[in-house]
């Protein structure tokens, strides 16, 4: 906290030696919105995996590319930009500026990763998401881990136990398109109950291999999503209702069509065509497809959903 009221200070400091040249130049918010997604972008062709989706303008993509800008030299074109946003903050931009300074420390921040010189954990945490992990006692997860032992017993290591008993409920090979698809089709119908969606608004699935993740949402832009499952794994049953809310409905794919709708299309806010991986907006993204899970099934209806519905079509013995 400390830190950053520095850093305001700062920053307001050198608002006052900017005031003539903000005056000159007319600058308004609209236009250090597209420096920043400029910057972003040109991060994103240093670092492969900095920019998860962009659906704006080729344009702005193509000022990136040509610009050839190092590490250092967006670092410098960052802290400017940051200065200049602070210099404009007012009862009305306040909400949109913060936010868009939060990225830009984010940006910065993996600029220092980059360059070999990253911050302790707490630090990374609170610079690229604007949140720190709770603090939990071992003894916590110690209490847990008996509980499962307790419901799993047999003389093997714990984690081994875990494996065999989930290897029991693998979706075999030939029905997981089936599987998949009527989950994510009846997240998609429970969560159009609650909120509305865009005309036309679809995803496309496709499964995949050689990944290090089960599961993906690749924003595409215009209300659609591509969904890749990685298939180099067993997928168990669990998982379909799983993948189906958190990189569907009401999950990634949901919250991304509605930013685009609310933030980029009716208010017209540039750096929301863009999704930078690590940023605060990635904790809302995660945060919000996991809780999206428990929100479109509450209480007991998913295990319901899947014992009824999907242990069927799987093959599976929903008597397990």
């Amino acid at each position: 906290m400390k830190a950053f009221l520095l850093s305001f200070v700062v920053l307001l400091a050198a608002c006052v030696g900017n005031t003539d040249r903000a005056q000159n130049e007319a600058v308004d918010l609209d236009t250090l919105a597209e420096r920043y997604v400029v910057l972003e972008l040109a991060m994103g062709e240093i670092d492969t995996a900095h920019v998860d989706a962009y659906s704006g303008p080729q344009a702005l993509r193509d000022r990136a590319q040509a610009a050839g800008w190092t590490l250092d030299e967006i670092s410098e074109r960052a802290t400017q930009l940051e200065r200049d946003l602070s210099c404009m903050i007012d009862k009305d931009t306040a909400e949109r500026i913060n936010a868009l300074i939060l990225r830009i420390r984010a940006l910065q921040t993996r600029i220092v990763i980059n360059q070999g010189n990253p911050p302790d954990f707490d630090t990374e945490s609170q610079l690229l998401f604007a949140a720190r992990a709770p603090d939990i006692a071992v003894e916590t997860f110690q209490q847990t881990i008996a509980q499962i032992d307790a419901l799993l017993p047999g003389a093997a290591p714990l984690a081994e136990r875990i494996s065999a008993f989930r290897e029991r409920f693998a979706i075999p090979a030939d029905k997981l398109d089936v599987v998949f698809v009527a989950a994510l089709e009846e997240c998609r119908r429970r969560t159009l109950e609650h909120i509305a969606l865009p005309e036309g608004e679809s995803f496309k699935i496709e499964y995949v291999t050689d990944k290090s993740w089960s599961g993906y949402n690749w924003y595409q832009g215009d209300a659609h999503s591509l969904i890749q499952v990685n298939t180099d794994f067993p997928v168990q049953i669990e998982r379909a209702v799983d993948l189906g809310c958190h990189e569907g409905y009401p999950g990634h794919h949901t919250y991304n069509v509605l930013v685009e709708q609310e933030l980029l299309n009716k208010r017209g806010w540039i750096e929301y065509s863009l999704y930078p991986l690590f940023s605060p907006q990635s904790l809302i993204a995660e945060g919000s497809a996991n809780y999206g899970i428990e929100l479109a099934f509450p209480g007991e209806e998913r295990l319901r959903f899947e014992r009824d519905v999907l242990f069927p079509m799987a093959g599976l013995d929903a008597n397990d």
